[in-house]
């Protein structure tokens, strides 16, 4: 079971980062798979550097810190 307080951290903690931009993100589900389901926010939202924020800013600290979790997808 994947410990939801621990992605609510994170995701607090990275979206400073975002709003610094103007954009944010949202915690919308994570599954049993283990699979974290984000709503992308404000600026980010249509963004082309929107997936690379996706993978390489969101997935890896997640996984870095609640290593259950597989990816991040952006519903």
């Amino acid at each position: 079971m994947v410990d939801k307080e621990k992605v609510e951290k994170i995701i607090e903690r990275i979206r400073s980062q975002l709003k610094m931009d103007g954009g944010d993100v949202e915690l919308v589900e994570i599954t049993d798979e283990g699979i974290v389901k984000v709503r992308l926010q404000g600026h980010c939202v249509g963004c082309i550097h929107a997936q690379e924020t996706l993978k390489y800013g969101i997935e890896r600290a997640i996984k870095q810190f609640v290593p259950d979790i597989k990816s991040v997808v952006s519903v």
